[in-house]
Parts: structure tokens; sequence; C-alpha cells
């Protein structure tokens, strides 16, 4: 019995360290599955960023620059883009200084700005965010403001003013789409948005925002057509551009015509032909006519 009492403690360390092993084996298990998930977790928080990290200067340049073959039949070669176009040189000054703007840096970002003003009459604040193949055509008169957002593929002429409409802080500049054509002249004022493959006209004042597709003409800016079929992806047809003040004329003169028929089968008289449907010069009218040499002989 005393031999079996003095073997009984013996058994128990070697349980005790049995179940140790167990226990650090498991823990070890934890921390090997949790490595590998931390380092995977890591790797797709690395290509996540790598995914996320914009495209550097030079890339947008390059399609800066190629766009401009593609939708100015004047030029000729990558040579004549790149140094005599100041549109490109502005759009590569004003990424040397957005890229330092968004570094928190502020008077060397204003500075470049100001030097690429006196250098291509194109005046975009650093603050503004332009979107990949951005064109702006002959580049003199250009205004883009700090808020302003312009979107990929977007096309200005010269005269453009993306401008804002209050003093206060936050956004107050417009926003543009992707594939806008914006003419020559054109002024979009304020916080408003100009949806996707829209096109202002040139001179129009647009202080509303623009669905995607559609057409706008006049001062203020109206829709006068919805979204067009293009064959390249970009509209270029300028002269295709409804005109709503010659349709409303249009329209009042066939509604006097209208009455004139209706008027003269009232007092029983035959309705009349007016020239006026086929006048292209000086009217033919028997009333104006003698209204007119009545004013060349008081002349």
């Amino acid at each position: 019995m005393k031999r079996a009492s003095l073997r009984q403690p013996e058994a128990a360390p070697a349980r005790s360290s049995a179940a140790d092993a167990a226990r650090a084996a498991t823990a070890h298990g934890a921390a090997a599955a949790a490595g590998t998930a931390s380092s995977a977790s890591g790797g797709t928080a690395n290509s996540a960023t790598c995914a996320a990290r914009p495209p550097s200067w030079w890339a947008l340049l390059r399609e800066d620059v190629r766009c401009v073959l593609a939708r100015d039949p004047a030029a000729r070669s990558l040579l004549e883009v790149w140094t005599i176009y100041p549109g490109v040189q502005a759009v590569a000054l004003y990424r040397i200084a957005h890229a330092l703007w968004r570094r928190g840096w502020r008077y060397l970002p204003r500075w470049i700005s100001f030097a690429a003003r006196g250098l291509t009459q194109v005046d975009i604040h650093p603050g503004a965010r332009i979107g990949a193949r951005f064109f702006i055509d002959h580049g003199a008169g250009v205004v883009i403001g700090e808020t302003a957002e312009v979107g990929d593929d977007v096309t200005l002429y010269h005269g453009v003013t993306l401008g804002g409409t209050t003093w206060n802080t936050g956004k107050r500049h417009p926003t543009l789409g992707n594939q806008v054509v914006v003419g020559a002249g054109a002024k979009i004022l304020g916080p408003i948005q100009i949806g996707d493959g829209a096109r202002v006209a040139a001179n129009s004042v647009v202080i509303e925002a623009v669905p995607a597709g559609a057409t706008v003409v006049g001062i203020p800016g109206r829709v006068v057509s919805p979204r067009r079929r293009t064959t390249h992806g970009f509209d270029l047809d300028h002269h295709l551009i409804p005109d709503p003040v010659g349709k409303a004329i249009a329209c009042l003169l066939d509604r006097v015509a209208l009455l004139e028929r209706q008027l003269a089968q009232t007092q029983g008289q035959a309705p009349t032909d007016s020239a006026c449907g086929h006048c292209d010069d000086a009217c033919a009218e028997p009333a104006f006519a003698q209204q007119a040499l009545s004013l060349s002989a008081m002349e």
C-alpha cells in the first residue's frame, strides 16, 4: 500500500503537463490563425489602397494630350499639342498646383495658378477638381472657381466661366458630369449639377440644374432638346442646337394666320393666303408695304 501511495503523486504532474501542452498548442494555433487573418486583412487593405490611389500627374497629362488629337481636327501631332496648345499647358500647370493644394500648401499653388493665367489666359483655381481627359479648346478667357468639379471627358471652349453666386465659404461653384460640352462664352453659375452628356450652347447663362443628355440654350439657360444619339461619343454639332426664340415666333405667326382665317369666315369673307408663309425678305403685305413707303417718304 505504501508503494502505491508513493506512485500516485507522480501521475498528477504527467496529466498536468499534458493539459498544459494541449493549452499551449491551442493558443499557438489561435495565434497563428490570428496572424494569418491579420496578414490577409492587411494585404486586402494594401490592395484596396493601391486600387484607390489616384493616377499620377504624368498619366493624367498624357491622357489630356491624347484626347486633343481625338477632339480637335486642327491638331496634327503630339509635338504641336505639347508646345502650342494653351489649354493643355494650363491643365498641366493646374494639376501640379492641385497636387500641392491637396497636401496643404496654399500660397505656392495660387502662385502657380497666377503664372499659368499670365501664360495661357486660363484661370483655374488649384482647389478645383478636374477629371481625366479634360480639353480646353483655344483656352482664352476660361475661368474655373475653387469649388468647381469637372468629370471625365469634358470639353470647354473659350470664354467659359464656372463661377459662384455667393461670397460665403463652402460649395459655391457648379459640378459638371462626364462628357459635358460647354460652348464658347457660356456661363454656368452657382452650385448646380450639369448631368452627364449635357450640352450648353454658346453664350448661354445657366443658373439651374441640367439633366443628363439635355441641351441648354439662352439667357437664362433653358432645356430645349432631350438626349441625342452620337456616333463618336461627343456631340459637337453646334449648328443643330434648336432656336427657342425662332420657334416661339414661328408659332405666333401660325397662330395669327389661323385667327385671320377664322375672322374672315366670321365676316363672310373668303379666306386668303397670307404672303408671310413664303416670304423670306421684305414684307409683301399691302398694308405693311404702304406703311413702309410712307416712312421712307417722311425720311
